[in-house]
């Protein structure tokens, strides 16, 4: 059986994303350190599943267009177990949540975070 363990993004800045992901998440920080083209990770997420959050040491150069360029990241779902709850902490963050739905199989809202990054946030509670 094959699993998804992680993805690999590019950040202005990891540590930040990350702070930023733990709260909004209750996620932990899994490694962190120096990383290609002297650039650095930090590894953000859950004990089975984790983004890799890359800056790379020379900078970066612009945003990429979601959902008109083939390869590019469209939006990374994340599961929670109360939609409510999750809801008010991207609020309190100061996002704004969007394209509510609540359809089989779950409930869900879309986010965008650090970053330019979509979110979408699913319960299936």
């Amino acid at each position: 059986m094959a699993y998804l363990e992680h993805a690999n993004i590019t950040v202005k800045d990891p540590k930040a994303t990350a702070a930023i992901l733990q709260t909004l998440f209750d996620w932990h920080i899994r490694w962190e350190g120096p990383a290609l083209e002297n650039g650095y990770t930090v590894h953000v997420g859950t004990d089975t599943g984790y983004l890799a959050l890359y800056a790379p040491g020379n900078g970066i150069d612009g945003a990429a267009r979601r959902y008109t360029k083939s390869g590019a990241l469209n939006h990374i779902g994340v599961v929670v177990d109360n939609i409510e709850n999750a809801e008010e902490k991207v609020k309190k963050a100061g996002f704004e949540p969007h394209n509510h739905a609540d359809y089989e199989p779950g409930k869900r809202f879309y986010f965008d975070g650090p970053d330019g990054v979509e979110y979408e946030v699913v319960s299936y509670e």
